[in-house]
C-alpha cells in the first residue's frame, strides 16, 4: 500500500471524513470502495487533475457540498520522472513541476479560502528526501521537491498568525 493510501486509511480509522482526489474517476472509485470498507465514516471522491486550477476549484466546490467544509488538506499528488537534464523532455519537466509544485499551490489556495473563513486549518505537504538531497537523474523531481520544501516553509510563516498550520 502506498503512502497516500496508508495515510487515508489511518485518517478514516480515526473517524475522519475523507475526500479522495485522483486523475482517474475509476481509480478514485476503487480507492473510495476500499477505504469505505474500513469504517462507517464518510469517504467520497472526485476525479481532478491538480495541474489544472479550474479542476481544483471544482473539486473544492464538491468538498464544500458533500462535507460542508474542510479541516485538513493533505497534498500527496506526485510525479517522479527520472531522466538526466539532457534527456528529460519539456513535457516530462512540465508534468513534474506542475504536479509536484503548482498542484500544491492550487489546492493550498483553495483550502485557504475555507480555512481563513473558519479561522483554522491544517495543511500537510508530502515531500521527499529529494527535496534536500539531489541525485543524478533527478533534476525535475529534485527541483520540484526542493521548491515544495521552500513553499511549505514560507506558507508556514505566512499562515501561523491565522491559525493555519503547515507541515
Amino acid at each position: 500500500m502506498e503512502l497516500g493510501a496508508q495515510s487515508l486509511k489511518m485518517l478514516v480509522l480515526e473517524g475522519a471524513q475523507v475526500c479522495i482526489c485522483g486523475r482517474s474517476q475509476e481509480a478514485v472509485d476503487q480507492a473510495v470502495a476500499e477505504l469505505a470498507g474500513h469504517t462507517a465514516g464518510k469517504v467520497e471522491g472526485k476525479a481532478a487533475d491538480v495541474r489544472d486550477s479550474d479542476q481544483v476549484a471544482e473539486l473544492f466546490r464538491f468538498i464544500d457540498s458533500r462535507f460542508g467544509g474542510l479541516d485538513v488538506l493533505v497534498n500527496n499528488a506526485g510525479v517522479g520522472i527520472f531522466e538526466t537534464v539532457s534527456e528529460i523532455s519539456l513535457e516530462q519537466w512540465k508534468a513534474t513541476i506542475e504536479t509536484n509544485l503548482s498542484g500544491v499551490f492550487y489546492t493550498t489556495r483553495e483550502a485557504l479560502l475555507r480555512f481563513e473563513t473558519r479561522g483554522r486549518g491544517y495543511i500537510v505537504n508530502i515531500s521527499s528526501l529529494a527535496g534536500a538531497n539531489a541525485f543524478a537523474g533527478g533534476a525535475a523531481y529534485n527541483a520540484s521537491k526542493f521548491a515544495l520544501t521552500g513553499f511549505s516553509e514560507a506558507a508556514m510563516q505566512d499562515l501561523r498568525s491565522k491559525n493555519v498550520k503547515v507541515s
